[in-house]
Formats: structure tokens, sequence, C-alpha cells
């Protein structure tokens, strides 16, 4: 039913199509899959869907090395309890999509393909891995609320992932992504959803975050704007000036009311 390989996709574009399911995990590098009309660009934090006969493109960057999972919807007989288990994971594959990852897949991916490079000659442990990532990938697909007619967003989800990206840059393709939206409509319905732009409410986020270690924890202020995304210090002193016209050493003297 099942097989995974660690590959590396080709610099230049190719195109093909398959008779099973797939999913494309990124490893290290980037790379780019369009299936369908649905583009991935694909980092460590995200994987793409390919439902079976998808016509699809890829092709990636020369340090690219993807987690590539097949799941065969011909090879379990009716009667096996292998079959069983393709009626539970065949509905991920109804349409292609690009996944965004959070903290506890990316580091499961991780292990994966740590666990694939050890031990290249045994499929036993590799068919296992592959089944327990694709099972968990399931399940994170099922706290997505389904759509009906047209995208939704939801504010709490994207919330969930700025939170565990925070110490990394996040794109609006990243955002997204995670609403299986272009970055134009997703811009325009994040803002009739939440009354600000996306650029706003990450910026927002972390300048609560920073806030809340600044007077919470000893951290320096170099440590604080790392974990919260800013790019230095003084990012983050000019971004509490702006937005909360205070400074770090303000926040600090009145939380000890020094």
């Amino acid at each position: 039913m099942l097989d995974a390989r660690l590959l590396k996709l080709p610099l230049a574009s190719h195109q093909h199509r398959h008779e099973h399911h797939q999913i494309v995990v990124g490893v290290r590098g980037e790379a780019d899959l369009s299936v369908d009309g649905t583009n991935a660009h694909l980092d460590t934090w995200k994987a793409c869907l390919v439902p079976t006969e998808a016509r699809h493109d890829f092709c990636g960057d020369p340090e690219n090395h993807v987690l590539v999972i097949n799941l065969d919807p011909y090879a379990p007989p009716l009667n096996s309890p292998m079959h069983s288990e393709y009626e539970r994971l065949a509905p991920m594959f109804e349409r292609p999509r690009v996944v965004a990852l959070d903290s506890r897949l990316q580091a499961m991916v991780q292990f994966t393909a740590q666990e694939f490079d050890r031990s290249p000659d045994n499929p036993h442990l590799q068919r296992h891995l592959a089944a327990g990532l694709l099972h968990c990938l399931a399940g994170h697909l099922r706290d997505v609320p389904a759509v009906a007619g047209r995208s939704v967003i939801n504010p709490d989800m994207i919330r969930r992932y700025v939170m565990e990206n925070l110490h990394r840059r996040i794109r609006v393709e990243d955002l997204a992504g995670i609403a299986c939206l272009s970055v134009s409509r997703f811009h325009e319905m994040f803002r009739e959803v939440t009354g600000v732009t996306p650029h706003q409410f990450v910026i927002g986020i972390r300048i609560d975050q920073a806030v809340q270690l600044l007077c919470s924890t000893p951290l320096s202020v170099s440590e604080v704007s790392y974990r919260t995304g800013f790019s230095s210090q003084s990012a983050l002193t000019n971004a509490l000036r702006q937005h909360r016209g205070t400074t770090p050493s303000r926040l600090r003297q009145a939380a000890t009311g020094a």
C-alpha cells in the first residue's frame, strides 16, 4: 500500500503523472511543484498532496531533498486490513493542496528523514515511519475547518502558525498556503475578517510576545528580539516605540516598579 523514499528533485523542471496518491515533503533546501494549477513552494515547513492521475511539474534548488510517500489505491486487497487503512487516508487526496507543517510535524519529518539516511536498507522501518507520519498529517488536516464553496479564514489557525514560527521570517505566502488561497485573495479576505492586514496581524503578535517576555523574564533585549522574530534589538525597540509608545527599558522599569 505504501512506500517512501528520500529523493533529490532535478534542477530542471520535469512533468509526469502516476496512478497513486503522493505526498512530497520538504526536508532540505527548497523545491517547486505545480499540481493541476495548484502551485507549491516547498521548504522544510511545507508538504504537497498530489492525487492520483494529477499531472504535476517539479524541480528543486541544488540543496533540495524531499521525502516522497506513495499511497497506492490499487495495492490493498479489499479484504485486507491495509485496505481499511487506505480508506481512512484517501480523503486527504480529494484535491491537490499545500499543507503548512506545525513544529511537531516538522520535527517528525526531520526525524524520519534522518532514520531513512541511517537505515537505507531497512524498508520495513521506512514504511512504518512513513505510515506514522502519514497518519499524523491526516490528523493535522482534520483540524483544518472544512471548506464549502469558498475558502474561509480562520484567524485562530493563523495565530497558532505564527506563534509556532515566531522566531522565523513569516511571509504572506506562508499564511496564504495555510488557507489554500492565492496571496491576493488571502490578503483581501484576511482584512475582511480581522480588520487588519496579515502584516499588521503578525507584527501585533510579535510585539505582544516581546512585551510579555520583557516584563516576565530576565532575557536580554537582544534575545527577546530574536525569539519574537525581530531582525535586531533596534528593530524591536523601534516597533515598541511606534506601536506602543514605549521602549524595552521603560517596560522593564514599569514591571519592576523601579
